[in-house]
């Protein structure tokens, strides 16, 4: 619960704007509660479906982002994760605005699934350090994650660069984002 200042009853005197002499009061839906009826739709519908995101704003605004395992997330899906929602929470005590969506190609990885699920695809990563490493994910585990792609390297003993598959080990804790390389080929 928390006190919300509302500009309109703003008073201005001469010398600039005054404090107003009272405050609105807001119940914000609880986390946990959103998460349990999530939780509880998943589990009815698909145990390869899961949360990747989960926010509410200080203005009940809920956002859910979902995605699966083991392919892409259908509108069912989130139709049925947003009723659920929508059927167990009382408008008239809480007033919320909800958005329920698959995860983005565009977006980064939040979720250790959204890497195990993108094993043998190309992704882009974007270090700590601001370089950039781009290539097949190989590999993951909760400590590193290692990539694989074919570069052009100078070869002693020759005179042309010839293509070579480099291998990239790469900790996590280096990672600030990954995102998947959409290829329209």
């Amino acid at each position: 619960m928390f006190y919300l200042w509302d500009h309109k009853y703003e008073v201005y005197t001469k010398r600039g704007r005054k404090s107003p002499l009272f405050l609105s009061k807001i119940d914000m839906i609880s986390k946990e509660r959103i998460e349990a009826l999530i939780d509880e739709r998943i589990q009815e519908l698909d145990k390869n479906l899961y949360v990747v995101e989960m926010t509410i704003s200080s203005n009940n605004v809920i956002r859910v982002e979902l995605d699966r395992i083991d392919g892409y997330v259908a509108v069912e899906d989130c139709m049925s994760v947003s009723r659920n929602i929508e059927h167990n929470i009382d408008r008239e005590q809480d007033d919320f605005e909800l958005h329920v969506s698959s995860a983005g190609l565009d977006k980064p990885f939040r979720h250790e699934n959204q890497y195990l699920k993108n094993i043998g695809k190309r992704v882009k990563v974007k270090l700590k350090d601001t370089s950039k490493i781009e290539g097949e994910l190989i590999y993951f585990d909760s400590e590193e994650m290692q990539l694989k792609d074919r570069v052009k390297k100078k070869i002693e003993g020759r005179k042309k660069k010839e293509w070579v598959e480099e291998i990239y080990k790469i900790k996590m804790k280096e990672i600030k984002d990954t995102k998947i390389v959409i290829s329209f080929k």
